[in-house]
């Protein structure tokens, strides 16, 4: 794997402060929605990031904000990684922070079921990898982009945003490039944000919302 390491020891450019009021994840509907509105500047997406909330964007170009309960996340040394995964891990290579703009438009692309990544939000995460704060893993078959997943990096956080694969398995061997760059770096939260029955093949869990909470403070203190 190549540059597995200097993405993560780079220190990130602080933005200016928030300036909204975002309320608390206890005050999330029963889909998991917390609140409307606000922008997607740098300073806005951290503070929601260090306070549990993560953005997706609503009709007419709004901003919705989640805390969805309960929370999915990965344990770090509870990877599920098979026989067949593993044999796969040796067929591509694996790099990050080379093509952080393509992996998300790849994970954009409209064509695909329940699309939700607007140019808004590519344009607001790309200015926040600039800045040191998302990353992206990339795997590749024979030079050519074929998975990779993205997300936000908070000092012993990773919130994973979104994943694609146009080859087998190519997603899930960044999935695992990523978990071992984690552990790597002494992170100690990967947040998936909804579990689904796919993420729980790899090892993901489901965990309350307050018990999510704590994990996050602990990880972002």
């Amino acid at each position: 794997m190549q540059g597995m390491t200097g993405p993560f020891q780079r220190t990130p450019v602080e933005p200016p402060p928030n300036r909204w009021h975002l309320p608390a994840p206890a005050a999330a509907d029963e889909h998991g929605l917390v609140a409307v509105g606000a922008d997607l500047e740098p300073g806005t997406l951290l503070a929601a990031y260090r306070a549990g909330l993560f953005p997706m964007p609503l009709r007419g170009r709004r901003v919705g904000w989640w805390s969805p309960d309960p929370r999915g996340i990965i344990p770090l040394d509870g990877l599920k990684v098979s026989r067949s995964l593993r044999k796969s891990c040796t067929r591509f290579d694996i790099t990050v922070d080379t093509a952080f703009e393509r992996v998300m438009r790849a994970c954009a692309d409209p064509h695909r079921p329940h699309g939700w990544i607007n140019e808004p939000f590519v344009e607001a995460y790309t200015r926040l990898h600039r800045m040191g704060w998302a990353h992206s893993v990339e795997a590749w078959r024979d030079g050519e982009l074929v998975g990779g997943l993205y997300g936000v990096r908070i000092r012993r956080l990773f919130a994973g945003e979104s994943m694609f694969h146009t080859a087998t398995d190519a997603s899930k061997v960044a999935l695992v490039a990523l978990v071992e760059l984690l552990r790597q770096a002494g992170a100690t939260l990967l947040d998936v944000q909804w579990n689904t029955d796919h993420l729980t093949t790899l090892g993901a869990v489901s965990v309350p919302r307050p018990e999510y909470l704590d994990l996050l403070r602990a990880a972002t203190s």
